[in-house]
């Protein structure tokens, strides 16, 4: 069977063709080309993009034995011709080989063998049977995998027996149990022999650079993150636009960026908790004031306050005076809200009177005794609903 043209030539960007199936699953219209240069998903690398005449490809899947290529509207059968987004294809050539690279390392210099792989749109990462990885561990394996790349090692593909595996030292995970037949390898010249179906770059040095960026805890094993290629420059780009902006807001320069936030946030918390303890002693303030008035309903009104302040006002107040009924409202950041409190001995069923005044108040509520409380429309009528509440 002859190779995909993906395969034959991964720097191809564009191809004439034919469909010779199009349908729809689910909803999405595919087509199923007599060539592509479009790699389908797998092994960890996305699928390509691109377009199929005047249709968009968003997906590209292999499917009982065929290559499905999802598209953006349907086409019919016959002539077509296919142009890949090779700025996303470079991308994932740079990030997989880069994984090649730095997989073999890891094994080689730290005996650390990849059970994963995964190629994100901002950050890929590798899953390393090691249960933790220091700094200094970390710093040697991206140093040992950079000098690889700037070995400019060449970059090829040969098909080899699963027999012979053992033999020519390849690399190998998940294939199927039982496979046997001839499989796809990938040779980085004098580090790797690996098999994968993946897209890659010719040469090492075509990736560029590589950068670690972290790791997290998984399963018994580490996950590692890293970017490669064009990502790191631009990675680098965008940091320092964000650090220009932290140095104008913050003033101050970029090693005191971490210690300025820090004490920024330490004194958010000290406001917070004033901001708190305020409240509190104003809601306290508001009950004593509440309860103190001679008459059975009674109502206010803040500016600026939220529900919480509200509903904390009204359960209080039924506790210090369980034969009254109050209406409590505020108009918080422009939307108005509302509060109804009905004491075990007021007389009235939250649940009953609540809903009539947010019908007034031209809005919804719900809740339990001794609250009923809900959003407003509008406190317009805010007089009407506190004269039925006293009826």
């Amino acid at each position: 069977m002859s190779l995909p043209a993906y395969h034959r030539d991964c720097y191809l960007t564009a191809l004439d063709t034919v469909v010779v199936n199009a349908g729809e699953e689910h909803g999405r219209s595919y087509a199923v080309l007599a060539e592509t240069i479009f790699y389908p998903e797998g092994g960890g690398q996305p699928a390509d993009q691109g377009l199929l005449g005047n249709a968009d490809v968003v997906d590209v899947q292999k499917i009982d034995g065929e290559i499905r290529h999802y598209l953006s509207r349907a086409v019919e059968r016959g002539p077509v011709r296919l142009e890949l987004d090779w700025r996303r294809r470079w991308d994932h050539m740079q990030q997989h080989t880069a994984q090649h690279v730095l997989t073999a390392v890891a094994l080689r210099a730290l005996t650390w063998r990849t059970t994963a792989f995964h190629l994100g749109p901002v950050v890929s990462d590798i899953e390393l049977d090691v249960p933790k990885i220091d700094d200094k561990d970390l710093e040697r394996l991206e140093d040992a995998a950079v000098e690889e790349i700037r070995a400019a090692r060449a970059v090829s593909y040969r098909t080899a027996e699963v027999a012979d595996f053992e033999r020519l030292g390849v690399r190998s995970r998940r294939l199927p149990e039982g496979f046997a037949g001839s499989v796809r390898l990938v040779e980085i010249e004098g580090l790797d022999l690996n098999t994968c179906g993946g897209t890659h770059v010719r040469n090492t040095a075509e990736i560029g650079t590589l950068c670690l960026l972290g790791t997290e805890p998984m399963r018994g094993g580490t996950r590692l993150f890293f970017v490669a290629g064009d990502r790191v420059r631009r990675r680098i780009s965008q940091h320092e636009k964000r650090n220009r902006r932290l140095r104008s807001l913050l003033d101050t320069a970029d090693d005191e960026l971490p210690d300025v936030v820090e004490l920024r946030l330490a004194r958010e918390k000290e406001l917070a908790r004033a901001t708190r303890l305020l409240s509190d002693e104003l809601a306290e303030a508001a009950v004593c004031q509440l309860a103190a008035n001679t008459e059975n309903v009674v109502e206010g009104h803040w500016l600026n306050r939220d529900m919480a302040f509200l509903q904390r006002v009204g359960r209080r107040l039924a506790e210090e005076s369980p034969d009254k009924r109050a209406l409590l409202t505020s108009a918080c950041d422009g939307d108005p809200v509302f509060v109804v409190v009905a004491g075990e001995r007021s007389g009235v069923e939250p649940a009953k009177v609540g809903p009539r005044i947010a019908e007034i108040l031209g809005g919804r509520g719900g809740g339990r005794s001794p609250i009923f409380q809900g959003k407003a429309g509008s406190l317009v009528r805010r007089d009407e609903a506190l004269a039925m509440l006293r009826e």
